[in-house]
């Protein structure tokens, strides 16, 4: 297996299930660290982490930001509000610039930031990485959110055991509020790479992209597992030992933006299928065991699912959300110490 020093993360798929795995036995080891009450080793000592953000952010900030730090490096917060990015300054000198000035970019750009245009995010994450010598990494983009899939699957594993036949649901539900689908993306992408039964549920019009449905049929057919779309998720969830309940733009939006679309006329759609919300019923009656409920954050409870299903226990949440720390950690140390040896 080559080694991951100075490779860029884009999306899971640039990466080997063996590299994958390689990140996760190396998360792990640091959630055993942290959780045994010690620090890990400063193996990014004295480097930096520049987080380019054209959108905001909750746990993907503070994660990478913490991460560093515990790592013995630095994460300088740049947002692009307080840069000349948007006074129209060539990408490729900002790239350049941050290349010398650090050992590592990260770049988040999605939804707001693009007005929802499908692929502007992911031009200008690319655009990045081809500019910089320094690896790159997609802190969330359009189409893909790839060191959140590594946490998240971590703890899919750690709560179910072996991947392989298990079944996963990543289910559309409602919400009042427009949502990208690179986490929808990277979840698909990475569980059908694991041997997952994956089923992907929504509603007519909510088709994600399909490119990666492809690429998921592929994963599916070398791990053997399997990827199927559902447009009843009841039906969906029957034995399913995993489910994501989250909401998703219609492909229609995506083509021409939010402002063009109409988000009122976006959430008139929606708000036909409010039916489309996961119930602790749902997970009692339909699903499987074991059966987990995910989330990577925000979730807007009593719409997307209930707070009985949110603060229930089958819900692993915030255990995911911790582990993204660890995933993130893991991808910082690989891709940016040579030796990350703890």
């Amino acid at each position: 297996m080559e080694t991951l020093y100075g490779r860029d993360l884009i999306t899971t798929q640039d990466w080997s299930v063996d590299e994958l795995i390689e990140t996760m036995e190396l998360a792990e080891r640091f959630k055993k660290i942290m959780r045994g009450g010690k620090r890990p080793p400063k193996i990014l000592e004295r480097k930096n982490f520049f987080m380019v953000f054209y959108a905001p952010s909750t746990r993907t900030r503070g994660a990478f930001e913490a991460g560093m730090g515990l790592l013995g490096g630095h994460a300088p917060y740049i947002d692009v509000t307080t840069t000349r990015i948007r006074a129209g300054e060539a990408l490729k000198d900002i790239a350049k610039m941050y290349d010398i000035y650090g050992d590592g970019i990260g770049v988040r750009i999605l939804d707001d930031a693009i007005d929802f245009i499908y692929g502007e995010g992911r031009k200008v994450v690319e655009q990045f990485a081809e500019a910089a010598r320094v690896p790159v990494i997609n802190m969330a983009c359009c189409t893909y959110h790839p060191t959140q899939a590594i946490g998240d699957i971590m703890t899919v594993k750690n709560k179910i055991g072996s991947l392989r036949g298990k079944k996963y649901v990543i289910m559309w539900a409602y919400s009042s509020k427009l949502r990208g689908r690179c986490s929808i993306h990277s979840e698909v992408l990475i569980a059908t790479r694991f041997g997952m039964d994956v089923v992907l549920a929504h509603p007519p019009g909510f088709d994600i992209d399909p490119k990666i449905v492809e690429a998921a049929k592929t994963n599916a057919r070398e791990s053997g597992g399997s990827f199927k779309i559902s447009h009843d998720f009841e039906e969906a969830l029957k034995g399913a030992n995993v489910v994501f309940p989250r909401s998703w733009v219609t492909s229609e939006l995506l083509k021409v933006g939010a402002t063009a679309f109409g988000a009122d006329k976006e959430i008139e759609m929606y708000n036909n299928c409010r039916n489309w919300r996961l119930e602790q019923k749902h997970v009692n009656d339909l699903m499987g065991k074991p059966a987990i409920v995910t989330h990577v954050l925000p979730v807007f409870r009593g719409q997307e699912a209930t707070n009985e299903v949110m603060d229930g226990p089958n819900s692993v949440i915030y255990e995911q959300a911790e582990n993204n720390l660890y995933a993130k950690m893991a991808v910082l140390s690989l891709t940016m110490a040579e030796e990350p040896k703890l």
